[in-house]
């Protein structure tokens, strides 16, 4: 009987746990907490908030006074219950004064739509191309009616992009050209140097890969002494805190946004800026090196390899110039464009010496043939050891008379 009540309670053990792994609402929960702390993974700072006396839901605002944001990117969090909030960014941009001509000094053509990387909106963007083995280059003109008082330039990428190799900051006036900042290895998207005051910024850029620019900043022109302020809908009782400044474009779900932009009853709620524990620098090809500094940003290539020293991982590029990089080309030293492989050992026709012996086009005969041999052993090893007994257990022959 004892056995007989072990096996239902196992029974019922696992019927539960498998309805409970298998509900439909716990499967969403799990499923929107992991993309939840994929979103909040991306911004490097968060704002944990103290919510001012509520006892119905209130529209807040909180101040952020921080400078030399490289992004104006504010996602207000739900501790409480796990959601992403609708929010408002009040944010007065003051006029833009600068515009932008931008010249691939490889071939001296003018870049369409220029002022893309000026115009606030990151979904537009500028892509910047390199050519066979050529390391690309790019000279980007800044120019403003008044002079400009700066220390800084952010320069934002697209997702999946890799940061330029090279930069060279110089001005020009009527003085001449003077260098503010020496030819030097990019290392962030935000690059500094001594504070400045002119009417025209020269920028010089060198890349490995494809550069796609989504936005080009002056740290502090047009944003200068100007607020910043996330408005949203608070709960009593609820706890929120707000991320910001994300290392990359961030798009986050968020529900139904109500009239924010009222200021009737609006209350101030303040709040402590701290680095956000859960923020993982962008690794797109999960090869644990950040894409700003990958090599081959969507192939994993942990060691790096670049034989030709080109700046491109050899992963992804295509040593034999045929349209097919060289971790999906079948023969990546020599042309082969329609990549035909006529036995399918993934070795392309070619650079295949082989193409027509039928045990590499059948690669199981060799493996039939050493099976067979093997059999064909234990049968003779058989037949040689039933053939030893049989002439042991004869009986003795009979003497001759």
């Amino acid at each position: 009987m004892s056995k007989l009540i072990k096996f239902f309670l196992s029974l019922s053990f696992v019927f539960i746990l498998s309805v409970f792994v298998s509900s439909p609402v716990l499967g969403t929960t799990i499923s929107q907490d992991r993309l939840n702390a994929e979103v909040l993974s991306a911004f490097r700072l968060v704002k944990n908030i103290e919510l001012p006396k509520i006892v119905v839901p209130t529209v807040v605002e909180v101040s952020f006074t921080e400078v030399n944001l490289e992004r104006f990117d504010f996602l207000v969090y739900n501790n409480s219950s796990k959601n992403i909030e609708p929010s408002l960014l009040l944010m007065d941009r003051g006029t833009q004064p600068l515009t932008a001509t931008i010249t691939d000094k490889k071939t001296n053509n003018n870049i369409l739509n220029s002022q893309n990387i000026l115009d606030n909106d990151e979904a537009s963007f500028i892509d910047l191309p390199v050519f066979d083995d050529q390391v690309g280059s790019a000279q980007i003109v800044l120019e403003s009616k008044t002079p400009v008082s700066t220390n800084s330039l952010f320069l934002l990428l697209d997702n999946y992009v890799a940061l330029p190799e090279t930069i060279n900051i110089t001005t020009e006036s009527g003085q001449g050209v003077k260098t503010i900042l020496a030819t030097k290895k990019v290392e962030s998207q935000s690059v500094y140097f001594p504070q400045t005051q002119t009417s025209k910024f020269i920028i010089t850029l060198t890349y490995s890969q494809p550069l796609r620019i989504t936005e080009l900043r002056l740290g502090g022109v047009g944003t200068q002494n100007k607020s910043l302020k996330i408005r949203f809908l608070a709960q009593p009782g609820q706890n929120y805190s707000v991320y910001f400044n994300p290392d990359r474009r961030v798009v986050a779900p968020a529900g139904e946004m109500g009239n924010l932009s009222d200021n009737n009853g609006v209350k101030s709620a303040a709040g402590v800026s701290v680095a956000n524990p859960g923020y993982v620098i962008a690794d797109s090809d999960g090869d644990k090196i950040p894409d700003v500094r990958d090599n081959c940003v969507s192939i994993s290539n942990l060691v790096q390899e670049d034989v030709n020293s080109n700046g491109r991982g050899d992963v992804c590029d295509d040593f034999d110039k045929d349209g097919v990089i060289n971790s999906l080309d079948n023969c990546r030293d020599l042309p082969n464009y329609n990549q035909a492989d006529e036995d399918g050992d993934n070795t392309g026709n070619v650079c295949d010496g082989v193409e027509s012996r039928i045990t590499e086009k059948y690669s199981w005969l060799p493996w039939l043939g050493i099976i067979g041999a093997f059999v064909i052993v234990i049968i003779l090893f058989a037949v040689t050891v039933i053939s030893m007994r049989k002439k042991d257990n004869l009986p003795p022959s009979t003497p001759q008379i």
